[in-house]
């Protein structure tokens, strides 16, 4: 296997000043919480990478909110190119898109109450954008909201007042904001292949749609622990680093928990360790620990995203000593070696898949994935055959060939992604199948249950989602 992602220089934990029992600590704690990759940083060497099959570090990984940093970022770009201020009015900004009259809040709303999450608004503005009638104009329509509170006033995490930061900068640019950052920043720190996701009229999403691999994460992370320098050049200016990862607003009011108490930014979140993160759902983060020169980059799929962090204080703090970054020697980077994600604990084969094998079950009625694209087609039947030492499951949009006890090899995008997947027949009549969206945190759990009376129960969950995790519960026959 190429390694063409590793760029970033390694070495070993003992010349970082690190127990390497902290790493390994650390290692067994994700992986439960449902970790995918791992890097850890110190003095700018790679001292700690673990990834857990299927996921691999070469593929871009989707970012979520993690994505609002890099817009963070960009907004102070354009602000040193002088192409506008944090004081600077929303409306002046997008004239086009400001309804005919503008209230007072709205009048009063600048650069930075975007940038601080503390816009006015009682939610998350790209609600909006699925009521009936919104269109394409996307800026138009986060505009027209109600802004019930005075501007600076209140925290109210916002994915659209990042969003309508990336609006503005289109406009000022005249260029997406993947194109703006990538020779001001990605480039020269390495990153390539960057993908993010846009709006209707090509406006990058800006609060989140950006994928990136974990090296790439600790790369930018490490841009950020050094205040915007890479080598001999300044790509952010020093002075925005240090004013994005102030405090600006309390935050606690949202009662998310400690981790989301300890302060915000522009676009990021102070934590409890006295660390600063950019973090996004499901847990993806990158951690900057000045206090140690430490850099974390993590991504997942991970229920409980905050434990993460948890994991990270008292598993690697206790673990970091002195050292002198002046003398680190190449070396090898720890991990904690081979590593899965969780795959379902059973037998290869029961008697019961015999009499199964290759039939076809029909739901007694379309079971449509809640929060699915459109175009995801809903199931309608169900087709369990054994092929080999694999199970192919069919399931219209789960599809999957299936290895026991490992994860099988990619496979198509019936799911709009590619994916892998693994089983085991948990009880005598129960077959159950995990599919892995790869680069994303999704794992879908096909549990097949074969009655006596010659019917299917389908049961299909998701590890992680913004609605239920409970998708399907059907009878087929």
């Amino acid at each position: 296997m190429t390694e063409t992602w590793r760029r970033l220089p390694r070495t070993s934990p003992e010349a970082a000043g690190i127990d390497r029992t902290g790493i390994t600590q650390l290692v067994d704690a994700l992986g439960p919480l449902g970790a995918h990759s791992l890097l850890v940083l110190r003095h700018g060497n790679v001292v700690a990478e673990q990834v857990w099959a299927p996921h691999t570090f070469e593929r871009p990984h989707q970012m979520y909110s993690v994505s609002k940093t890099f817009t963070a970022m960009a907004v102070g770009l354009a602000v040193a190119e002088g192409l506008l201020t944090v004081e600077d009015r929303v409306v002046d900004l997008l004239p086009d898109a400001a309804p005919d009259v503008v209230s007072d809040h709205l009048a009063a709303m600048r650069v930075k109450h975007l940038l601080t999450m503390a816009s006015g608004h009682a939610g998350d503005l790209m609600s909006v954008v699925d009521e009936p009638g919104t269109g394409d104009d996307w800026p138009r329509a986060l505009l027209a909201a109600d802004v019930p509170m005075e501007p600076g006033s209140r925290f109210v995490y916002n994915t659209g007042a990042t969003y309508l930061l990336s609006a503005i900068l289109h406009r000022l640019t005249e260029q997406r904001l993947l194109d703006y950052l990538t020779p001001r920043v990605l480039a020269p720190i390495g990153i390539r292949g960057a993908t993010w996701e846009q709006d209707p009229r090509g406006i990058d999403m800006g609060g989140f749609g950006l994928s990136i691999t974990t090296e790439d994460m600790a790369a930018f992370g490490q841009l950020l622990l050094q205040r915007g320098r890479w080598g001999s050049a300044q790509l952010i200016p020093a002075a925005w680093v240090d004013e994005a990862t102030a405090v600006h607003v309390d935050n606690s009011p949202q009662g998310w928990g400690p981790e989301a108490s300890a302060g915000y930014g522009y676009q990021m979140w102070r934590c409890t360790s006295g660390a600063v993160r950019a973090d996004g759902a499901h847990g993806q983060f990158i951690v900057l620990w000045p206090e140690h020169d430490v850099v974390v980059a993590i991504t997942s799929g991970a229920p409980q995203m905050h434990d993460e962090l948890t994991a990270v204080w008292t598993c690697l703090g206790p673990a970091l000593g002195p050292s002198d970054p002046e003398t680190l020697p190449d070396g090898d980077a720890v991990g904690g070696g081979p590593a899965a994600l969780a795959m379902p604990s059973g037998t290869a084969w029961e008697a019961v898949g015999d009499k199964v094998d290759g039939r076809t079950f029909r739901l007694d009625a379309d079971a449509f994935l809640p929060g699915a694209p459109p175009e995801v087609p809903p199931v309608r039947t169900v087709t369990v055959r054994r092929d080999g030492d694999v199970v192919l499951l069919d399931a219209g949009p789960m599809q999957g060939r299936a290895a026991y006890g490992a994860w099988g090899d990619e496979q198509g995008e019936e799911l709009g992604l590619p994916s892998a997947s693994t089983y085991a027949w948990t009880a005598e009549r129960t077959l159950e199948v995990r599919l892995a969206g790869l680069g994303t945190p999704f794992v879908w759990t096909v549990r097949l249950t074969f009655t006596e009376d010659d019917t299917v129960e389908v049961a299909i969950d998701q590890n992680v989602a913004f609605g239920p995790t409970e998708l399907v519960r059907a009878t087929a026959r």
